[in-house]
């Protein structure tokens, strides 16, 4: 509602939504007709008076009026009807709390069955305010319910308790002395009315907005035709809603059940028709109710009724409106396009004519809005749309001559122009994981029919040229293009928020041209150095050349790279080229702006790259900087490049004859070392490594010897080529490829895996049919000696395949699973914002964290994580620093001066820069300045999203992990779930992770002698290991399943495992169902009572799974020397145990099940635990994500003094607001429950202003401007 006011528009803002529970006589009141006609429409196609489609509930029709409010069809929301059931039934949206209810409930008194003074107690405790019994007071009912449950008999009439059985999904019967007697809804509505309100209030119910008799449906609203409209077929059809067709069927299954009471029809049969009007109730409310046939349409559809059209990904919340479909967006294929600049997008002339922005006429523009309207809709640069300020809207379409209405163009019409070179567009490409999947780009009105971009700004989009299709979408107002401008452009997001270095750079060809274009024997004419330095824009005198010989003077590559870097920059780092090639360390020095010597490739200027030269740049001299420099040198290579001349094909791949021999050799001597292994295996001679047994020893030796013959092989076919080699040059740049791609193409495949293991199975004992059973070559078990330039044999082909399904399936299943995981993240995170007092809150104002991140800095705005680097400082200022250094006092002084702000570990950083510098004090001050100036400028902003950039940042990098890695740590059997799968598992708190495992440390003990030590270790390791019964057996326990178990011991066991017969006998002495009897080795548990199979064999794997000694859940250990101590690795966990077993250092226990250490250690471990967990993980992956993310996350989890899972069971679903855990999973029964308590949807978060189409309360929607008009009274 807006009330104009001259120019100022005051707009209502909802204050919140309350969610109620509708009695029958609200039903009644807010209805408009009472709907009684089963039918919609008369023979002559009119709505039928009282039927389903009457005027009265609203209208459809264009041209009709709203019989209730005189509405057309544009303006009238609709009305409820209402039918009167002849029978109550029961709503199945509330079926679980009328389960409870009638459980805790006297059948005849109506009251709790819990004695009053139990009920005053609870009352009593439900008045206190306190913070800590928030939790407590929650949990009131779950204990009202039990006690109720169990009582026998009314504590307050005394009347004995009738056992109920509750057949899903609405059947409930009690069983009496007399028999079993069905609960009609009618009786259950009698019990509910005549609960009290007090009681009702200590089962959290609100009275006032829910009583539970109205859980029973007496009447039954009938949803206004706007919410179900009845749609005509091209063939003139109609064709009525799902909701109508549930509808009708209530309506007529009510009428003849009306009938057939008054008729006095046998009970049985008005049963019947009661049950099927419940059922059509039922289904008209949710379809998907277990127990109960789907409602199918006549076409054999289900019908999609009221949860279905709220429910999930199409429904109601997330489809309609947390997100919908928008106008003035356009989606086609990409294609790249180097001569553009990086924030430009080509768009195509089709496009843009039919894209168009509003332009209001002003006597600035008059003159050049005139010229595009006279060109009209169809030429470009035109118009589409005029709207005149009466608010008519003329479409230059229907215009027979546009030159008039462009001479009637005054100031203030609206003109809708097209889209035209420099307008600033939004560019996004799905799946849009992080920020930059979406930025602002300039637009460039192209020929041809696709979008076209820069390559270099594919990695934040992660978009590449095979087919993929992007958006494009045109912000319509001066505020959205402003926004866009300031906060989305490309330049403003060279640094990637998730590391702090930059996404955007050089990629492929462009890093191989830097390359080329550096190297010291490249040389330019004057000519061709003037036009490649104008082509980069660049307009300042030319240098003096570097070179004279008998041609004349001539430029080097390296003084036109250096006409574009800052005169006063300097920077020391090393190329990836003289890594590849061994060659010195710092090659690449830059002094004063001029590239001195060393080549420019990947870590030069290229993408994901940091402490690179754009990186430093764009830190030190700003994104504008960065920008410029990146375009001008990219257009330069590529144009350098292009005039080279580079191409790789199959002749450079060709190796001497000598090579090939050596490498076949090679192989050969290696296919012997295996051999010879699996002689030792057979032999019996091999000796099983730690935690492995004698074959698993043998795979894992000849996996390592094929692998070794595969590098060497790659070795071999990578150094014998020259070094001006394309593919060489193309991997040792790191332009693409690397060594292991051009040893499979010259040298040889190597092994295929799956699942990280040898090919072993497929047929009978063999792979294939081609080879004989077990055949222990390794050909037979997928080593490819073949390479692709020589080509690969059937069955080498055949093995390829069987590697490349699997990275296929991987591939599909985890985008999945990451895709969930992040959803998950950015659900529970999206409303946690920075403060203007620096702390980190949600929107009720609970602290998550007192300082973002323990230093307060943005890592988008930092230096690679840190808020500035101190030694990059000090290396500049060293270049034009003059005078003594200075003394140790000076620099202490200067350091506490100026580190009073800055977290210990910049301080300590910044100290010990300061203190290794050979700088004067002078000096000093100027770099402590220059840092303090930085830090100022990394500061977080309040209003920041840090919640939300969080979860992109754990959630992007998600989809480039590995789903399954059998890495193992140290030993075999030691397998621990890592990437994608673990971090799952880490933000799902689960009580137990998949694969637990702990490191134990023991007392450190300086005087023993290394035997002695270990002698000790192996001691503890025994205390320590769970021995159960089935440990100590020679042979399955033997029983005749009925009356006695029989296990025979093993002495050999018994002494490796240090227990003794008493050990056996006292742990199973306590278990009263047997007795014990012992004669030498054998022990005989005779049963007290005879009992059947099952039972026996069930008392059997009990009595095996027993503990005899040692920790339970810790299944295997092995023993581990670190620096002469010894260090015990656990497969299984059990913190509590392990730290009360002596010997064992308590403050160097490590599991990694944080839900463990949460129980055992408190709250602040489980936190840093879980911290190091994801940081392990991440690195483990090698992905860069910041620690700052990683603390955020498990503050958020552990904020509430408990472990929460990210998810509907933790984070959200705990939220406050009722609309954003709807929206996220668990729609309508989240809505049932809110209308149960009266819950009012205060809107303060992010999904909720969303889905009501208001402001969202983060970033620039922080900011609320208030204004006072002072109007004369």
């Amino acid at each position: 509602m807006s009330i104009s006011l001259g120019s100022v528009q005051t707009v209502k803002s909802i204050d919140g939504i309350k969610f109620c529970v509708w009695s029958p006589n609200e039903i009644r009141k807010y209805s408009v007709a009472e709907i009684t006609a089963p039918e919609t429409y008369d023979e002559d196609g009119m709505a039928v008076q009282g039927g389903l489609m009457d005027g009265r509930l609203g209208t459809l029709e264009p041209g009709q009026k709203c019989l209730t409010c005189g509405n057309t069809s544009a303006r009238c929301p609709g009305h409820f009807g209402h039918v009167e059931l002849a029978e109550p039934v029961l709503h199945i949206a509330f079926i679980d709390n009328i389960h409870k209810l009638l459980n805790a409930t006297c059948r005849s008194c109506s009251r709790l069955k819990v004695p009053q003074e139990v009920l005053d107690e609870f009352s009593k405790f439900k008045k206190y305010r306190a913070s800590f019994t928030v939790l407590s007071q929650k949990r009131i009912p779950e204990q009202i319910f039990e006690k109720a449950k169990k009582s026998k008999e009314c504590p307050h009439c005394g009347k004995i308790q009738n056992d109920l059985i509750f057949t899903k999904p609405t059947i409930f019967i009690e069983k009496t002395k007399l028999g079993e007697n069905r609960l009609l809804p009618i009786t259950i509505r009698e019990r509910f009315s005549q609960i009290t309100d007090d009681d009702l209030r200590l089962l959290n119910y609100n009275v006032d907005t829910a009583r539970p008799e109205w859980f029973i449906l007496q009447a039954l609203p009938v949803p206004p035709v706007t919410v179900r409209p009845s749609i005509i077929l091209e063939s003139g059809i109609r064709s009525e809603d799902d909701l109508t067709h549930k509808m009708v069927d209530i309506i007529r299954v009510n009428q003849r059940l009306k009938e057939s009471k008054e008729a006095g029809t046998p009970p049985l049969i008005v049963q019947d028709l009661v049950d099927l009007l419940q059922y059509h109730c039922t289904t008209y409310f949710d379809n998907e109710v277990s127990g109960i046939p789907q409602a199918h349409h006549r076409s054999g559809r289900p019908l999609k009724t009221l949860t279905q059209r709220l429910k999930g990904k199409e429904g109601r919340f997330r489809g309609s409106l947390s997100g919908k479909r928008v106008d003035f967006s356009s989606r086609t294929v990409i294609s790249p396009d180097p001569n553009l600049d990086l924030g430009e997008v080509g768009v195509p002339t089709s496009i843009a004519s039919k894209l168009t922005i509003p332009e209001i006429v002003t006597e600035w523009n008059i003159e050049k809005l005139k010229k595009l309207v006279v060109n009209g809709p169809n030429t470009f640069p035109g118009v589409n749309y005029i709207v005149r300020p009466d608010g008519v809207k003329i479409r230059l379409d229907f215009v027979e001559d546009p030159s008039i209405i462009a001479d009637s163009l005054e100031i203030g019409y609206l003109v809708e122009r097209h889209l035209s070179d420099g307008d600033i567009v939004l560019f996004n490409r799905q799946p849009s994981l992080h920020q930059m999947s979406i930025m602002a780009h300039h637009v460039r009105v192209l020929p041809g029919k696709t979008f076209r971009l820069h390559p270099s700004v594919c990695p934040p989009y992660n978009a590449d040229f095979d087919g993929d299709e992007m958006n494009l979408h045109v912000p319509q107002s001066e505020e959205a293009r402003a926004e866009a401008m300031l906060l989305m452009r490309v330049q403003e997001q060279l640094i990637s928020p998730r590391f702090g270095g930059p996404i955007i750079g050089g990629l492929r060809d462009f890093i191989t041209g830097a390359y080329l274009l550096t190297k010291d024997d490249t040389t330019l004419t004057k000519q061709e150095f003037s036009n490649y330095a104008m082509l980069g824009g660049y307009d300042e005198k030319l240098p003096e050349p570097k070179i004279k010989n008998k041609n004349g003077l001539l430029y080097t590559g390296k003084q036109l790279f250096s006409l574009f870097l800052p005169s006063d920059f300097n920077f020391v780092m090393t190329s990836k080229w003289s890594r590849g090639t061994n060659g010195k360390q710092k090659d690449v020095v830059i002094k004063n702006g001029e590239l001195v010597s060393g080549v420019i490739d990947k870590t030069g200027i290229g993408a994901e790259e940091p402490e690179s030269i754009l990186h430093r740049i764009a830190k030190d001299y700003g994104n504008e900087k960065a920008n410029k420099f990146l375009n001008s040198v990219l257009i330069i290579i590529k144009q350098f490049i292009t005039d080279y001349g580079f191409s790789y094909g199959y002749s450079d791949l060709e190796l001497s004859e000598k090579d090939r021999q050596a490498i076949d050799d090679d192989l050969q001597q290696t296919y012997k070392t295996v051999a010879e292994i699996i002689a030792e295996k057979n032999k019996g001679t091999l000796k099983g490594l730690r935690g492995m047994t004698v074959a698993e020893t043998a795979e894992a030796k000849i996996t390592y010897e094929l692998a070794k013959a595969r590098d060497r092989a790659g070795i071999t076919a990578n150094s014998n080529l020259a070094d001006d080699n394309a593919g060489k040059i193309m991997a040792t740049t790191g332009a693409r490829g690397s060594a292991l791609n051009v040893g499979q193409m010259a040298g040889a495949l190597g092994q295929q895996s799956r699942r990280g293991k040898r090919l072993h199975t497929g047929y009978g004992n063999r792979t294939l049919p081609h080879f004989k059973e077990h055949d222990d070559n390794p050909d037979s078990h997928g080593f490819v000696k073949s390479n692709f330039r020589d080509g690969l044999s059937v069955l080498e082909f055949f093995f390829h395949a069987m590697g490349g399904r699997e990275g296929l399936v991987d591939t599909a299943v985890r985008t999945q699973q990451s895709g969930y995981m992040q959803r998950r993240l950015i659900n529970a995170f999206e409303h946690i914002r920075l403060e203007y007092d620096g702390t980190v809150r949600d929107p009720h104002g609970h602290i998550i964290q007192f300082l973002y991140g323990e230093d307060g800095i943005d890592v988008a705005k930092s230096d690679h994580g840190e808020a500035f680097n101190i030694n990059r400082l000090i290396e500049s200022e060293s270049i034009i620093d003059s005078g003594s250094k200075a003394t140790k006092d000076e620099i202490n002084s200067i350091s506490k001066k100026y580190t009073k702000v800055f977290n210990p570990k910049l301080t300590s950083m910044v100290n010990d820069g300061l203190h290794n510098s050979k700088l004067s004090k002078q000096g000093l001050e100027n770099v402590c300045k220059k840092g303090l100036e930085l830090y100022d400028k990394s500061k977080v902003e309040p209003g920041q999203a840090v919640g939300i950039v969080t979860a992109q940042s754990i959630g992007e990098p998600g989809t480039q992990m590995t789903l399954r890695t059998f890495h193992t740590a140290g030993i075999a059997e030691k397998n621990v779930t890592l990437g994608l799968p673990r971090i799952i598992e880490l933000v799902d708190a689960r009580k137990k992770p998949s694969t637990p495992s702990m490191d134990i440390y023991l007392d450190k003990d300086s005087k023993s002698s290394k035997e002695e030590k270990k002698e000790k270790a192996i001691q503890i390791a025994r205390e320590i290991l769970q021995t159960t019964v089935a440990d100590l057996l020679t042979r399955p326990a033997e029983t005749d399943y009925q009356t006695k178990i029989t296990l025979s011991i093993d002495n050999n066991r018994l002494k490796i495992r240090g227990c003794l017969l008493d050990d056996i006998m006292s742990a199973l002495e306590t278990n009263k169902k047997f007795e014990l009897e012992r004669d030498n080795n054998t022990i005989t548990l005779q049963l007290v009572t005879e009992s059947d199979a099952p039972t026996v064999a069930a008392l059997r794997n009990k009595v095996l799974k027993t503990t005899v000694k040692g920790v339970p859940d810790i299944e295997r250990l092995t023993l581990k020397e670190e620096n002469g101590d010894w260090l015990i690795q656990t497969t299984g966990s059990n913190l509590a145990k392990v730290i009360s077993v002596k010997g064992v250092d308590k403050n160097n226990v490590r599991t990694n099940n944080v839900f463990e250490i949460s129980t055992v250690l408190g709250i602040e471990a489980a936190r840093t635990s879980l911290i190091n967990e994801l940081k392990s993980t991440l690195e483990n992956q090698g992905l860069e994500v910041d620690v700052r993310y990683l603390m955020l996350v498990a503050d958020l989890m552990c904020h509430k003094g408990y472990l929460q899972q990210i998810g509907r069971h933790g984070i959200a679903g705990s939220k406050d607001s009722v609309l954003a855990r709807a929206a996220f999973e668990i729609t309508v029964p989240t809505i049932a429950n809110a209308a149960k308590l009266g819950e009012i949807e205060e809107l303060k978060g992010i999904t909720e202003n969303v889905i009501v189409g208001s402001l969202i309360p983060i970033g620039s929607g922080t900011v609320d401007i208030f204004m006072k008009s002072n109007t004369k009274k």
